[in-house]
């Protein structure tokens, strides 16, 4: 098969949009959903988009070296600011959309945004009022102009879009090939993207990425599993994560595949399904959230219905077992499996919009070897990724005939892995970062003798593939020198559709507990069908036929652990663990040094004989407030 880029030139992102726009001027780049119609933006659009609005940054007196932040919901106009940054020898800095002020504040002040081009009002007034704590921001640009004609701002230029194309125009006039000179002078090893690491232990680093780095990934991605210029691709991961950016940039630029970016957040997934796409990534959660809108579904269908999805259930988890396993599959469970497809998967797979996905990749989170077993039973090709921002997103893919529940695939190609002698996964890439922004100690931390230290644990299997057994925190040991992995008996609760997200812990205890947030879609639904009257979340989760369903939910999860290292108390918070109250990062990842801290009360008291404890947390708002929040929670024994 020949590569999609065989024949470029370019080495830059820069400049293979030149390229794309020249060699295919009239193909389809993008489409953007508007008013209900899918509206597409060809090579030469997209060129034209980029090179106008770069103009009008030079009219902002954007310098090589400088950054700039586009931040928002996944619109065709965050693209074009950071290629546009990008071809004046600018940087682009990815910003979560959902960030609260003072961790906005501290991410732009930290790297050193000199622009802000933000998507409308609700994201101008996050910078806004946080803008005298961001001395180097020079200027706000927002293209959705919606309420923005109220907006009169102090030390800060504030334009819409338009504006800055129109101050461009001058420019462009007086040089109309300043453009693609500055763009094709851009080089390979200059640094392009700085993103974010998800800051579990503290606050966020900016991991430097060049158009090297970002380009060998995608490359050596590419060779694993092909994907071609007629395929489709969603955009709705935040541009803020490497995960869209190797997509919607890398990936997108070396093959030329279409994205489509949705309407609106409250249509993506009825968008996703129209589109219906040929591959996507997306972290566990994406997955998570899939399987628990299924069994929502299911827990409004009649007795028979959910009779006949429960035995098809269970046609998929045994093929896609024995499938994992490399053993031969018995005729009539070929027959059953075919049967199940005409009754149940096809319908579940066409109103997912995961009918026609050849490559399903996960990564950026641990997901379950249950959910692996319960999608590709139903046929979707679900397969694990492992990697972080810091080697442009991806390390390791499991091949196609070799995906197995306990492992994360071998390393792409170019890619060296080794396992350190206390366990930490080590890596070697021409995809590893540059460094740390301004943090030349970390840096210097993580990468030795030419290798990146991650900061996970692993080991090998017999066949080279790569098992991930979570990060360092997420190891813990009892007591009695028993070593278990937190997020493997999490990640088995949460495959029950009524546990969102759990929190194990026993470091250094005599035995197991843990913390429980309900899904609170799946559980009500339950509670209504039951006659169980409820009023909110907090009155909903503290329940007692709550507790009895989540017991039995503990119970099952017991029984497929080793005996010492099985939850021994329970209980179930009133809150969902949020980013907003500092409790996850901003991809979902528990930030359990915090979490301990907080809730170190309620974790004392599952070591003693109490049945029930007090508990106040603070819950942070949208508009900021904080309130606390003290409730009476049960602790369950088992």
């Amino acid at each position: 098969m020949m590569r999609p880029w065989e024949g470029l030139k370019g080495d830059t992102f820069p400049k293979l949009l030149i390229e794309r726009a020249e060699g295919k001027p009239g193909a389809t780049a993008l489409r953007e959903k508007t008013l209900g119609v899918w509206r597409p933006h060809t090579w030469r659009d997209y060129l034209r988009e980029v090179r106008s609005f770069a103009y009008g940054l030079l009219a902002l007196g954007l310098k090589p070296g400088e950054h700039v932040a586009a931040v928002g919901f996944n619109r065709p106009f965050i693209l074009f600011a950071e290629q546009a940054a990008m071809a004046l020898h600018g940087r682009s800095v990815g910003v979560y959309p959902d960030l609260l002020p003072e961790e906005r504040a501290y991410w732009l002040d930290y790297t050193d945004v000199s622009i802000v081009v933000a998507e409308d009002q609700e994201q101008v007034d996050k910078i806004l009022a946080v803008k005298s704590e961001l001395p180097k921001l020079r200027a706000v640009v927002y293209w959705d102009e919606r309420m923005m004609w109220r907006y009169r701002a102090k030390d800060v230029a504030l334009l819409s879009w338009d504006d800055v194309v129109k101050a461009g125009a001058e420019i462009q006039s007086t040089d109309p090939d300043l453009f693609k000179k500055l763009a094709e002078t851009t080089s390979p090893d200059d640094v392009c993207l700085i993103l974010s690491t998800s800051g579990t232990t503290g606050r966020p680093k900016g991991v430097m990425l060049t158009y090297g780095n970002m380009l060998s990934m995608a490359k050596n991605l590419w060779e694993v599993d092909p994907v071609g210029e007629d395929d489709e691709y969603i955009s709705y991961l935040p541009f803020g994560w490497i995960g869209e950016q190797m997509m919607s940039l890398a990936m997108h630029m070396l093959v030329s595949f279409k994205i489509n970016f949705v309407e609106e957040p409250e249509t993506l997934w009825l968008d996703f399904r129209e589109i219906a796409p040929h591959f996507m990534f997306g972290p566990a959660k994406i997955y998570e959230n899939f399987y628990s809108k299924i069994y929502e579904l299911i827990e409004d269908a009649y007795g028979l219905d959910k009779a006949v999805f429960k035995w098809a259930v269970d046609v998929a988890m045994k093929k896609a077992e024995l499938e994992m396993a490399k053993r031969p599959i018995p005729t009539t469970l070929k027959l059953q499996w075919w049967l199940a497809y005409l009754l149940v998967y096809r319908s579940v797979l066409d109103k997912l919009g995961l009918k026609r996905i050849r490559y399903a990749w996960v990564g950026g989170s641990f997901l379950g070897p249950d959910y692996l077993k319960f999608f590709r039973g139903m046929g979707v090709n679900l397969k694990r990724i492992w990697g972080m921002t810091e080697v442009s997103g991806i390390a390791t893919v499991q091949r196609d005939g070799e995906v197995r529940p306990d492992a994360v695939g071998r390393p792409i190609a170019n890619t060296e892995i080794k396992i350190a002698e206390d366990g930490e996964i080590l890596v070697r890439t021409p995809a590893m970062m540059v460094g740390y922004y301004k943090r030349d100690d970390a840096t210097a931390e993580a990468i030795r003798d030419g290798w990146l230290h991650t900061g996970d644990v692993g080991m090998f299997t017999e066949d080279g593939q790569l098992v991930y057994l979570g990060r360092k925190e997420d190891m813990q040991r009892l007591s009695d020198g028993t070593v278990f992995s937190a997020l493997f008996i999490e990640n088995m609760l949460k495959f029950s559709p009524y546990v969102k997200e759990a929190l194990v812990y026993g470091e250094g205890r005599p035995h197991v507990v843990a913390i429980l947030n309900i899904n609170f879609e799946t559980v009500s639904k339950w509670a209504e069908q039951r006659g169980i009257a409820y009023t909110s979340y907090q009155d909903l989760s503290q329940k007692p036929e709550v507790y009895k369903l989540l017991r039995d939910v503990v119970a099952r999860v017991n029984e497929s652990l080793p005996e010492r290292i099985r939850i021994r108390r329970f209980t179930i918070l009133f809150k969902e663990f949020h980013p907003d109250d500092g409790e996850m990062t901003r991809t979902r990842k528990l930030r359990r040094v915090f979490i301990h801290q907080r809730y170190g009360q309620l974790i004392e008291a599952m070591y003693t004989d109490a049945e029930e404890v007090e508990v106040a947390a603070p819950v942070k708002y949208e508009d900021g407030t904080v309130r606390s929040v003290t409730m009476s929670v049960k602790i369950v024994k088992l």
